[in-house]
């Protein structure tokens, strides 16, 4: 049934993994939700989202459809929770007359071709490319490039899935076939591959939330990857800068650049940015929520968080503009989030509580999230999705924060207890 008339209705399309937190957001706001899941069935590479949380879930099967099932709640705003409701909130937006992106740009802010290619197009510095559904001619362009290594990924995935680093034509073939074989996180089949120059250099997340393209700046974090043998790049943790500290002050400037020549100038934004020897280039931006969201961590290390911000921008824009846009987050404390990888393979039988009870009891632990259940597959770590648990680590010295690191090291493959004839 429609929500009563006294409560504005947000709807979010595909509301999964970190987007978890919008809707407390929203509800605190006095807002009523809508879910919009944008495929015929979950996906089931992510945790399903708590649909008891909203008073309508709707399964969409073509926008004339959904359009005349969501006229009647005459919602206030339409966002994205993840990266594949990107295009399909825009449509939705865009028709109900509603602060939108627009659909002029869509595409770009899901295929990562088409966004290098509009940056480019805008004057800022970016990777060299080429996209084919042919591996061979992934493999000629990687040779004429004659600059190894280079990076071979799908065109419409995230968190590491597919992306390869490759130091020679033969490996570019075969990570090629791979892509190629394979489906997408988010389901989709991958038909063509996209190899780019490799962006030498550190790489950061920022995070920011726009209105009318005013922005707030949540947060600027240097990654610290590790390259496996296989070439692929995997997450170890992320590192909160001041918001002064070079490189983020023109980490920021650039990515208010790309969001303005990408059309992003509403709601959240997750930005990936290299800093080379030749200034920022962008790896991808998402028109959604970060991964490693938690707006208590984010408030506290912060002094306040996307998930918040991107409520009240929608809702309440005239507090937005006069006490976020424009503006950029101030570090309180000294902070980290890191996501344990494994070579462990199996299923998991239990969770060891009190392992993760000591995890959690260190000094600068401010949160943890078990990302395995009993009954599922633990399996050796080649992207964020096959990662073991999220820990949000702060304090007021990185001493500190060190020290509980490598305490988490050490027990980070004993929370979870694995049948002994599948480990390895």
């Amino acid at each position: 049934m429609p929500p009563s008339s006294d409560r504005p209705v947000v709807v979010l399309v595909d509301a999964y993994t970190s987007a978890k937190y919008l809707p407390p957001e929203f509800g605190a706001l006095g807002a009523d939700l809508v879910h919009v899941q944008s495929t015929p069935e979950l996906m089931p590479s992510m945790p399903a989202p708590d649909l008891s949380v909203y008073r309508a879930t709707i399964v969409h099967e073509d926008v004339e459809g959904t359009l005349a099932r969501l006229r009647p709640y005459a919602p206030v705003c339409v966002a994205a929770g993840q990266e594949p409701g990107v295009p399909l909130a825009d449509v939705l937006s865009e028709r109900l007359g509603l602060t939108t992106n627009g659909t002029a740009l869509s595409q770009a802010r899901r295929d990562k071709y088409r966004m290098i290619e509009v940056l480019r197009e805008a004057g800022l510095h970016c990777a060299d490319q080429f996209k084919a559904g042919d591996v061979e001619a992934l493999v000629a362009w990687a040779e004429r490039a004659a600059d190894y290594p280079v990076v071979v990924k799908p065109l419409r995935s995230a968190a590491g899935d597919g992306v390869f680093v490759c130091r020679d034509a033969e490996e570019v073939r075969d990570a090629a076939k791979a892509v190629l074989a394979s489906e997408t996180i988010y389901c989709e089949a991958n038909r063509e591959a996209l190899v780019q120059s490799y962006l030498r250099g550190v790489e950061y997340v920022v995070d920011t939330v726009s209105y009318a393209g005013r922005r707030y700046v949540c947060g600027v974090w240097e990654y610290q990857k590790r390259l496996l043998p296989s070439g692929r790049n995997i997450y170890d943790r992320e590192r909160l800068l001041a918001a002064d500290e070079h490189p983020a002050p023109e980490l920021i400037d650039y990515v208010d650049r790309a969001l303005a020549a990408l059309g992003v100038d509403f709601g959240p934004a997750h930005a990936e940015v290299m800093w080379t020897p030749g200034g920022a280039a962008l790896v991808e931006v998402g028109a959604r929520i970060g991964g490693n969201m938690h707006p208590g961590f984010h408030d506290r290390c912060a002094g306040a968080n996307q998930a918040t911000v991107t409520a009240l921008a929608y809702l309440d824009p005239g507090r937005f503009m006069r006490e976020y846009a424009g503006r950029r987050y101030a570090k309180r404390l000294e902070a980290v989030c890191c996501t344990t990888s494994t070579t462990l393979s199996g299923v998991v039988e239990a969770v060891d509580h009190a392992v993760a009870d000591e995890i959690a009891a260190l000094e600068t632990v401010f949160g943890l999230d078990l990302k395995i259940a009993p009954g599922e597959r633990i399996r050796p770590t080649v992207d964020l999705y096959s990662s073991t648990l999220r820990i949000f680590m702060c304090g007021r010295d990185m001493d500190a924060v060190n020290r509980d690191y490598a305490r988490i090291e050490e027990l980070k493959d004993r929370v979870y207890r694995i049948r002994d004839d599948e480990c390895r």
